[in-house]
């Protein structure tokens, strides 16, 4: 019963679903949700939290990046919730549009990414991204 409150409670927020979609067949790191989302750090780090715990997405610190992915060997009920989520919502208008500003995103260089993110420190690399001006 826990692990199905804790993905109902997962996918009852529009951004962590967002998320989901656009972790589709690829990795990103914590900056990259952050500028799709349009959210503050601390709301997207939440939300990264909560979709871990219900076992929906993995996580991995590259240096002082934070990269998400959905998970390569999923448990049979993981699987078939991302399935589902991917069959229900592939084709809707927000989908398509996160789409599109993701390959925008995912032509920007990481560091350009967190610098444009107004000043915040994202990835922990705000000393770190001044430095390499």
């Amino acid at each position: 019963m826990h692990g199905f409150m804790n993905i109902t409670k997962a996918l009852s927020d529009q951004n962590r679903v967002r998320a989901l979609m656009a972790l589709r067949g690829r990795e990103l790191c914590v900056c990259q949700i952050i500028e799709l989302l349009g959210l503050a750090p601390s709301t997207v780090s939440k939300h990264m939290s909560i979709l871990k715990n219900a076992r929906l997405v993995e996580s991995r610190k590259e240096g002082l990046w934070m990269h998400y992915r959905l998970p390569d060997r999923a448990a049979p009920e993981i699987r078939k919730c991302l399935d589902w989520v991917n069959s229900s919502l592939e084709n809707s208008e927000t989908t398509r549009r996160d789409l599109l500003n993701l390959k925008r995103i995912l032509k920007m260089e990481l560091i350009e990414v967190c610098r444009k993110q107004n000043g915040r420190a994202c990835c922990k690399t705000k000393g770190r991204a001044d430095n390499e001006k």
